[in-house]
């Protein structure tokens, strides 16, 4: 099925406003996370949490106020998908279950009339959360360095360099995305956990993946128009894949976008970073990966020009 026949948009025409629009994107995200940070998960801060269900719906305040009277001064305390979900977070650990039993035991005898149930307890050690922000970075940095090497085969360098810049682009404006909505819509209670990273480390491979369907197409091109600039050749590859593009991402984020709504609040991050993921993917397949091409192809062919013509003048100087 195509839903794009014949087009002839002129993409990388444009591409310096995407440029600027893409900057926007992300100072605006640095501005709103340094407004509010994006919260660590358990995973990475390193803690005991505690996830209770109340019979009937509580009121964070008196929660708060029973925390802090038995001890636990400081505890990050929030509602989940209702009043009657509350997720309780502390960084203080001991050993088995102490603290989870001692949250538990307060807020049993501070409040009567309400009986709750614990639906999970995690906890992690500061050493284990440091390691995992470590791994985290590092898996990050290496799949993109993979990426760079296998390209670089596949194709050029300069390809390889234009879709490494993309997956950058993708992650930063991920990231911005959720800065953004972590300010703005507090209530969608978004953390960076290790679901979160995976669904990063997924958007790298369904970006770049796109990204080499529009790469295989601009190299057979290139030797179908040999005499045609590299611009042109490149707007007809994006327009002869642009139905595949939107056709493929489309269906994988409406289908994410029902993970996120009936998902729960364990697969929330993982499918909100990874809806935001394949727009900014598509958006930057199109737009960054192929434009990076063809701005230092362009730089390549004026130094190239540059030196002949400087080759030719020495030449005639002689003579």
């Amino acid at each position: 099925m195509r839903i794009f026949e014949n087009t002839n948009y002129d993409f990388l025409g444009k591409r310096r406003k995407f440029y600027f629009l893409s900057l926007g994107i992300i100072i605006l995200g640095i501005i709103s996370f340094i407004i509010r940070p994006i919260p660590l998960g358990i995973d990475f801060l390193g803690g005991t949490e505690v996830q209770v269900r109340f019979a009937s719906n509580v009121e964070v305040g008196e929660i708060r106020s029973i925390m802090e009277g038995a001890g636990f001064t400081g505890m990050e305390i929030k509602t989940m998908d209702s009043d009657r979900d509350i997720l309780l977070r502390t960084p203080l650990q001991a050993e088995g279950t102490k603290i989870s039993d001692d949250i538990s035991t307060a807020l049993r005898n501070g409040i009567s009339g309400n009986t709750f149930e614990v639906l999970r307890t995690d906890k992690v050690g500061p050493k284990i959360g440091e390691e995992l922000r470590r791994n985290a970075l590092y898996a990050i940095i290496f799949s993109l360095i993979g990426i760079l090497v296998y390209l670089s085969f596949r194709f050029q360098f300069i390809y390889a360099m234009g879709a490494v810049a993309a997956l950058f682009h993708d992650v930063l404006i991920t990231i911005a995305a959720i800065a953004i909505s972590n300010m703005i819509f507090p209530g969608l209670n978004l953390e960076f956990n290790q679901t979160m990273l995976a669904a990063f480390l997924t958007l790298i491979g369904f970006s770049v993946n796109d990204t080499v369907v529009i790469f295989d197409r601009i190299r057979e091109n290139v030797r179908l128009y040999k005499n045609e600039e590299i611009e042109s050749v490149m707007n007809k590859s994006v327009n002869a894949t642009l139905s595949r593009t939107v056709i493929t991402g489309g269906t994988v984020f409406l289908t994410l976008i029902v993970i996120f709504i009936f998902g729960g609040e364990v697969l929330r991050s993982f499918a909100f970073t990874f809806a935001v993921g394949v727009l900014t993917g598509t958006y930057s397949s199109i737009f960054v990966a192929s434009a990076v091409v063809v701005d230092w192809k362009s730089k390549i062919e004026k130094r190239e020009k540059a030196a002949k013509l400087n080759k030719k003048f020495q030449t005639a100087k002689v003579k």
